[in-house]
């Protein structure tokens, strides 16, 4: 079974936990003792982007396993199998993905390039279960050189893929406001306390609470902080996306720091813009093309207003593409990868008309319109396969 498959079959189970807490949330709002943390347009563009993600990652795994696999083919330190994939194996192989990705993650706030492909998972201005499915599509393109330490040492690349899913599953129930604090838990794991720091704007949570599954990491070297009872966490990021377009949401801070290396006249600045930690401008950059301080009294949600038959199209399209996402899915490790291509890019169009039609930008006749285009370019592209 491919990982792609795995996936498949946690969808379901991801969408009825979701569903699960929506209405546990409804309920909370009833009775006065919480609230709904869901709104429609910031679901359906939150699991969208996860969706695009997953398409994206069959063809960037074959990228970066095919580097982990050839550096632990040459210069694996200790590639001993009947080791790594023993418990104590995969437990320390577990261990040691966490302390990676606590670099990658911490790298992902702090290196501006790093940051723009990290940002997608932190636009979102709800927090909920469907956040944790907000992933990037470009993620993959550097963060592979993470996790090379691991090769060196000598995790066979099954060990590491089985052991980088552990990890990404375990994050997935921590995205949640209907779960307080959690006691010894919280000074350990990875808790949803924890992780609502991670993902507020306010001064004091800002770049916080990195790790995966530990957060011992961030008492270790110093980016640890507790969640305040006095300071509600502010979800989103400061340069907010203000779009339900997953192409947008994607490209937004890359474009932004290729517009400020373009505009700087000095050269070393040109390559510091993406090496510089996120907000960093060049000077003369800055001057002609100021931006506003951020303030949380200026922070605003982002929602347009969406007519109850939209909203119902919408949901209708959604659980649709969400079919033929999964069909490609569960299909990708046996389609050639120019099939598989074809129809994750009539996909992407499809999710890009949705999110036009959340923001008012088209209209359900011209969904329909520009759904049956693609799906009629990709079966005149397909026909050789039928």
């Amino acid at each position: 079974m491919t990982p792609f498959q795995v996936i498949v079959l946690a969808t379901p189970v991801f969408l009825l936990l979701i569903g699960l807490e929506f209405a546990w949330g409804m309920a909370r709002e009833r009775r006065g003792t919480g609230r709904n943390t869901y709104r429609l347009n910031d679901a359906i563009n939150s699991i969208s982007l996860g969706v695009l993600s997953q398409l994206s990652g069959v063809f960037s795994k074959l990228l970066t396993i095919g580097i982990y696999s050839a550096v632990y083919a040459s210069v694996a330190l200790f590639p001993d199998p009947a080791f790594w994939h023993s418990v104590p194996g995969v437990l320390l192989a577990l261990l040691f993905y966490d302390f990676c990705y606590y670099w990658l993650h911490r790298g992902g706030h702090r290196v501006a390039v790093l940051w723009a492909a990290h940002s997608v998972h932190h636009q979102s201005q709800q927090y909920n279960l469907s956040t944790a499915l907000r992933q990037t599509s470009s993620g993959a393109l550097l963060g592979w050189v993470f996790y090379l330490p691991m090769a060196v040492a000598g995790v066979p690349p099954l060990i590491f893929g089985i052991v980088a899913l552990i990890d990404l599953l375990y994050q997935f129930w921590v995205h949640t406001e209907q779960i307080g604090k959690l006691g010894w838990f919280d000074r350990v794991f990875c808790s949803p306390s924890n992780h609502r720091v991670h993902h507020a704007v306010n001064d004091r949570y800002l770049d916080k609470n990195y790790g995966g599954m530990l957060v011992l990491w961030d008492r270790l070297f110093g980016t640890f902080q507790t969640e305040a009872d006095t300071e509600p966490c502010v979800y989103g990021t400061r340069t907010p996306l203000n779009s339900w377009d997953p192409l947008w949401a994607n490209a937004q801070v890359y474009w932004a720091l290729l517009a400020d290396s373009w505009r700087t006249q000095h050269w070393v600045d040109k390559l510091r813009v993406w090496l510089m930690p996120p907000g960093w401008r060049p000077a003369d950059v800055a001057a002609r093309w100021p931006q506003p301080a951020f303030s949380l009294a200026k922070v605003h949600t982002y929602d347009p207003p969406l007519a109850p038959a939209m909203a119902w199209f919408a949901g209708l399209q959604f659980s649709a593409l969400l079919l033929g996402v999964a069909t490609v899915l569960w299909q990708a490790g046996h389609w050639p990868h120019s099939q598989v291509a074809v129809c994750s890019l009539a996909l992407l169009v499809n999710y890009w008309a949705l999110g036009a039609l959340l923001q008012g930008r088209l209209t359900m006749g011209e969904v329909l319109l520009v759904q049956a285009a693609a799906v009629a370019t990709a079966a005149a592209a397909l026909g050789q396969y039928f």
